[in-house]
């Protein structure tokens, strides 16, 4: 399929697991990719093996994240995709009764006010064009709570619950539709770094996914291209989950 061909997708977070199967897969389908990150070495190969441009950037510094979009629109003449997918979490950031006011910032900052500013700074060339796709990763947690709490991590994807569906509903009859993305636990770097390190903890999540499994990055990546494509015209403001069923769940099979 081409459903993005002649269309510039914007991904920030590219040079980590979703990211990169998401640049993978939006070139796949025609998209020309501006991917973005912090890490040079990584979000550089990701963008030469898609035949994309890489663009350094502090997601939390609004001149770079102002001069992001503004690179793609220069070089590829449009932004019609904007997944907004750049996020951390840390181990610092635990329950409330253990983590500090530095740890609940930067989170914060890195997962929420990134997702404010990349729609700040992507939705004047979408007004102008007529048309756009914004995709935020949130989270399952958004919607749901757990004893083994990651506070920040889960207040700042409630947040982006709430932005998203605020946007989705202020643009809409401007062509531009705005979706949160809520994966569940995925089988990438950042979530084998975090369980390596706490075997129990993960066996403990583990055990509530219906289908038995962490997701795949590739799975994610299928659900950003369905909702930032035109099979997903009447989609926005929405919390779309690609969890596993573990939000519908109560007792999960053996």
């Amino acid at each position: 399929m081409n459903r993005f061909e002649d269309r510039v997708a914007v991904i920030t977070g590219a040079a980590g697991g979703i990211g990169r199967a998401t640049a993978r897969r939006l070139a796949a389908e025609g998209a020309r990719v501006v991917a973005a990150d912090l890490d040079e070495e990584a979000g550089r190969a990701v963008a030469e093996e898609v035949g994309g441009t890489f663009v350094r950037v502090d997601v939390t510094d609004e001149k770079e994240v102002e001069a992001l979009f503004a690179a793609a629109r220069e070089t590829y003449g449009s932004v019609d995709v904007a997944f907004n997918n750049a996020g951390i979490s840390p181990p610092d950031d635990d329950s409330i009764l253990t983590t500090g006011l530095d740890a609940w910032r930067r989170v914060q900052e890195v997962n929420l006010t990134s997702v404010y500013l990349c729609c700040k700074h992507a939705l004047p060339y979408m007004r102008e064009q007529g048309r756009g796709s914004i995709v935020n990763t949130a989270s399952f947690v958004a919607t749901m709570g757990a004893a083994t709490s990651q506070i920040s991590y889960t207040a700042s994807k409630g947040g982006v619950l709430a932005l998203s569906r605020e946007l989705g509903v202020q643009f809409a009859r401007e062509g531009i539709r705005v979706n949160a993305l809520s994966p569940g636990p995925v089988n990438t770097p950042l979530l084998r770094e975090l369980f390596a390190k706490d075997p129990e903890r993960a066996a403990r999540r583990l055990v509530h996914v219906p289908l038995g499994r962490f997701a795949e990055a590739e799975e994610i990546a299928a659900a950003v291209a369905f909702l930032a494509g035109d099979d997903a015209s009447f989609i926005t403001a929405s919390n779309f989950l690609v969890d596993g069923g573990i939000s519908g769940a109560y007792v999960t099979p053996l």
